[in-house]
């Protein structure tokens, strides 16, 4: 669980990474920086980014909090219970974990509510009930720190109106092209 919410300004400068990081030097072929730099220009997020997936497969709290200085947002183990139950929307990121959203029906006071509802049901999983133990418990510190203020902010979600062909289906170029 959550040791603390302290999201107090840091001093110096501020995080590269969402997670303590420390210089390296490295010695790499010249077509090897080319590559990273294809991915991005700044050579340490290309490796980062690289590494996600790798680093997807090692296990993550069922939630917490990704910081980035002065803020935070609650990451979670993705749950589909979780999205039915609460009303929410996980947005998948790239190291298997979703970031919670909602719409103006949702309140984070009115969230937490429910997730300690849900909890109440002996139906829910055990891993379902980490997450939602572990959401309840985030929100609950952040409620009750004086220092800390819980804000519902919008995030923006692109979403094709398009639906995936279904499976054996053979789409209008192919038959075109057949």
């Amino acid at each position: 669980m959550l040791e603390s919410l302290d999201l107090a300004p840091r001093r110096g400068r501020p995080r590269k990474f969402g997670s303590p990081a420390r210089a390296v030097t490295l010695t790499l072929p010249e077509d090897v920086l080319a590559a990273l730099g294809g991915i991005d220009h700044d050579l340490s997020r290309a490796v980062v980014r690289l590494m996600q997936p790798e680093m997807a497969k090692k296990p993550h709290p069922p939630a917490e909090l990704a910081t980035f200085g002065r803020r935070a947002v609650i990451v979670v183990n993705p749950s589909r219970t979780l999205e039915t139950r609460t009303g929410i929307l996980l947005v998948p990121l790239s190291d298997g974990r979703a970031l919670i959203s909602f719409d103006e029906s949702v309140s984070p006071a009115g969230l937490e509510l429910t997730i300690q509802d849900a909890l109440e049901d002996h139906r829910l999983t055990a891993e379902d009930a980490r997450v939602f133990e572990s959401i309840a418990g985030i929100l609950k510190k952040a409620r009750r720190a004086p220092e800390i203020d819980l804000r519902q902010h919008h995030i923006i979600v692109l979403e094709s109106t398009r639906r995936a062909p279904h499976r054996g289906a053979v789409s209008k170029r192919r038959r075109r092209n057949a």
